[in-house]
């Protein structure tokens, strides 16, 4: 489908956006750094804990990753989106992790691995909450994470690109470097294994699952300025 010109015009706009963003950054402009982390926090920890399944090691990637991408940021050139640009990037340090441990020694699986609770603690509530829907929300996402966990890695990557990331399948593809068709096939296989375990009614709340907000995304946003320099 083409695109209007309102629309062309609206890309055009944000990948201006974007390029003079990353020029700010190569600057070395504290506050561009800290729009580029803070805006791709979330997307970024996801794709992350998709892949490795654990969250402090996801926090972890994410940290390396945006150090790798900013040690390199005179090569982006806007070819793709700086999302898409900085989730490669991520998912290169995850499964480079996973290689790494497969390396050093082949681990069983865990039945008992850690899940994201939502919400984190009480601190990550808004004051105005509804206690019995958070309990709700924390049941529904506690099995919608378990049941991602469950998955083999190379469904669970397409899974949580496609389903709960809420990329196209042209995107997963991309980021993932694979065909088209191999997402579909995947992502119908996830969907399968998953399917017990997932209803229809949860679709509307997977933006929430596996949350990355708050203290959390704070933290790990100056621990990556830090680093940069920027902050003591």
């Amino acid at each position: 489908m083409m695109k209007s010109a309102s629309q062309a015009a609206a890309v055009s706009a944000a990948e201006a956006g974007e390029m003079a963003l990353v020029h700010r950054a190569l600057a070395r402009d504290p506050g561009a750094f800290r729009l580029i982390i803070k805006t791709h926090n979330q997307r970024l920890y996801r794709i992350a804990r998709g892949v490795v399944r654990n969250d402090a090691e996801a926090e972890d990637i994410v940290q390396e990753a945006y150090m790798r991408a900013f040690a390199s940021l005179d090569s982006f050139r806007g070819d793709a989106s700086l999302s898409t640009w900085l989730s490669r990037i991520v998912i290169n340090e995850a499964l480079g992790r996973l290689r790494k441990k497969k390396r050093i020694v082949a681990m069983p699986e865990n039945p008992d691995a850690q899940i994201i609770r939502f919400p984190l603690n009480s601190s990550d509530l808004n004051p105005g909450d509804d206690p019995e829907r958070t309990m709700a929300q924390r049941q529904i996402l506690g099995l919608v994470e378990r049941a991602t966990d469950s998955l083999p890695d190379v469904y669970r990557a397409v899974f949580v690109a496609r389903v709960i990331e809420g990329l196209s399948i042209e995107e997963t593809a991309d980021l993932l470097g694979i065909r088209p068709e191999t997402v579909k096939t995947r992502l119908h296989r996830a969907r399968a294994l998953v399917r017990k375990a997932l209803d229809d009614e949860i679709g509307p709340v997977l933006l929430d699952a596996f949350p990355f907000a708050g203290r959390r995304c704070e933290r790990l946003t100056q621990a990556v300025m830090k680093r940069l320099g920027f902050e003591a």
